[in-house]
């Protein structure tokens, strides 16, 4: 039997958009990995009323809800009361709470204020879960049929807590992690790679999802706990045969490959290469994403190649921008001495949003020259993006070409 779980978030400032709920990201991304199922996400502001009747709810649907916010010792921290109302519990003082809390502001050469007292107020039968980095101790108590668990809204304090918390939650719940696999893909879109695997039927017991970000597409495959190794690989594979060469990486629980930078990176350390940029489009995030890596010796940003290409002495045609790449790319060879050279060029105008541009790459390597282009749409962070991926695709689909 699956355990269900859900994360319930309070406060105004996270109902109103001041504060973004990173918290409820971070414990389902931890129970999913444990092996919970996480069914909702629900945040409440500071209304005892709405806090009550929302713990109610969960209460008779998950079998586990970890809650973040109102543990403070102001008026406006009132999730100790809603779990005394909803369980029917009276708030019990604890002295050892209360030591812990007085023990934080001597340590920092502070009084403790008289409305810090609040936090050590919990409903009589709930377990105490010890702060080790803030005034805020959290609580874990059963409310009909789920376990609930409050935990502060500072990220910080949450996941120092949160060890105990694991250990909790595993003596309570038998659970099973599934096995998450993804399909890390490059220049090729979520519907596009949906319509590769319409002849592809998966079995019952596997789920297909899909989550497109901004570097690349992730097509995700997520297996029962019990399911064979071996017919996960099978399946796996099935999957990226059908996606091609846009899937640069596949993420398992064994081993994370990485992000494209981190995958080129990874080869070209492998094999002993340095690589020279000529950026435009990309307008510097090229290096930008490859920053820290060895293996990129030389980058410099054109706004405009014609003059660059001038100074250089190099070969220019503004009506071929194809071939004004390759000469680049061959000047770079001559002059820096480095072993592969990638030029990006483009044709149209990257701050207008409604005009898209031409993208032009060529790499330039001992074996020969590789070329690509492609249109780019979209506002000016969109192609600039799009621009540094691309061109590092190339140079991922080369390394591939031409794998010693």
């Amino acid at each position: 039997m699956r355990v269900i779980a859900e994360i319930f978030s309070q406060g105004e400032e996270v109902v109103s958009g001041q504060t973004v709920d990173s918290n409820a990201a971070w414990l389902s991304q931890n129970l999913n990995e444990l092996g919970f199922v996480v069914k909702r996400h629900t945040a409440v502001g500071d209304c005892l009323e709405d806090l009550v009747a929302l713990i109610l709810e969960i209460a008779v649907r998950a079998d586990c809800c970890l809650c973040t916010g109102g543990l403070g010792p102001t008026i406006d921290d009132l999730t100790a009361e809603a779990a005394s109302r909803a369980s029917g519990q009276d708030l019990l003082f604890d002295p050892t709470a209360l030591q812990g809390i007085e023990a934080y502001f001597a340590k920092r050469q502070r009084s403790m204020p008289a409305l810090n007292r609040k936090q050590a107020y919990f409903p009589t039968q709930a377990v105490r879960i010890d702060n080790p980095v803030g005034t805020a101790p959290g609580f874990a108590m059963q409310i009909q049929r789920c376990w609930f668990v409050f935990l502060p809204g500072v990220p910080s304090e949450m996941k120092a807590m949160f060890s105990a918390v694991r250990e909790q939650l595993l003596g309570r719940f038998s659970v099973q992690p599934d096995c998450l696999v993804s399909l890390r893909s490059v220049g090729i879109g979520e519907s596009a790679i949906q319509q590769r695997l319409e002849s592809l039927v998966l079995p019952n017991t596997v789920q297909l999802g899909f989550r497109a970000a901004v570097d690349e597409v992730q097509t995700k495959l997520l297996f029962p706990a019990a399911f064979a190794v071996d017919e996960r690989m099978y399946w796996t594979n099935q999957v990226a045969g059908l996606i091609g060469d846009a899937v640069f990486a596949i993420d398992t629980p064994e081993q994370t490959q990485g992000d494209l930078p981190t995958v080129i990176g990874r080869e070209m350390t492998k094999r002993g290469l340095s690589l020279s940029v000529i950026e435009t489009a990309s307008q510097g995030l090229i290096a930008a994403k490859c920053i820290g890596q060895d293996w990129l010796r030389f980058v410099q940003f054109s706004a405009n190649i014609a003059i660059t290409a001038e100074r250089w002495g190099c070969a220019y045609f503004a009506d071929d921008l194809a071939q004004s790449a390759a000469e680049l790319a061959r000047h770079l060879q001559q002059h820096q001495g480095l072993d592969w050279q990638l030029v990006q060029l483009y044709h149209g105008s990257i701050t207008d949003p409604d005009q898209p541009i031409v993208l032009y790459n060529a790499l330039q390597t001992r074996d020969g020259l590789f070329q690509s282009s492609m249109n780019v749409a979209g506002r000016l962070q969109t192609k600039q993006n799009q621009a540094a991926m691309l061109a590092l695709d190339l140079l991922r689909r080369t390394l591939k070409m031409t794998c010693l």
